[in-house]
């Protein structure tokens, strides 16, 4: 593929990571801007805490979508793993630290499954899984998702999964693990998801 396409492959991956869904529909919904409260944070559950559950489940999907769209349609174009692997990288990046909103972003849960489920389904699940187990684990939601974002690739490469699906969660893994790690690893929670305040 030319250096050019992979160019505009990784841009556009960033610039859609960073459509803020979470603030949008909170000011729509509510009238709120959502990273002025709660956490702080553009995310599912700071949409919910503010704007409702209704709003936030919109979130979710919206914001796995945006995971989901770069990083399918970069593998659908030949992309090989790396470049798959950077363009599911840059859109979490773009979700973390966007360009439309003043680089306060969300955490990028949601987005990095999202890029999990347009590799490999299975490699989805087993996130899905290793994040839960670690939130129980630590008991600290923030914790959890950081060590989550560096423990899916040992899992998966144990499990057999390799190519695409273990360079993507190299990849995203270490761009969530470095946003809950120098954003929210030694906040308190109130509650395990909901961290009201």
């Amino acid at each position: 593929m030319p250096l050019i396409s992979l160019a505009i492959s990784f841009l556009a991956a960033y610039l859609l990571g960073s459509l803020p869904f979470g603030l949008w529909i909170s000011r729509i919904v509510a009238g709120v801007d959502i990273r002025e409260g709660g956490s702080g944070h553009v995310t599912t559950t700071n949409t919910m805490r503010h704007a409702g559950w209704p709003a936030g489940v919109l979130v979710l999907l919206l914001d796995t979508a945006k995971g989901f769209a770069p990083t399918y349609l970069g593998a659908r174009l030949g992309l090989p793993a790396w470049g798959i692997a950077l363009t599911a990288a840059l859109a979490v990046v773009g979700h973390c630290w966007p360009v439309w909103a003043g680089f306060r972003g969300g955490m990028g849960l949601a987005i990095t499954g999202g890029t999990f489920l347009a590799v490999n389904p299975l490699g989805f699940a087993v996130g899905l899984g290793v994040l839960v187990a670690l939130v129980l684990l630590y008991g600290h939601s923030a914790r959890g998702s950081a060590m989550t974002g560096l423990t899916i690739p040992p899992v998966l490469w144990l499990l057999g999964q390799h190519g695409p699906i273990l360079w993507v969660a190299v990849a995203a893994g270490w761009v969530l693990a470095i946003r809950f790690f120098t954003e929210d690893w030694n906040r308190e929670y109130k509650e395990l998801w909901l961290d009201r305040e």
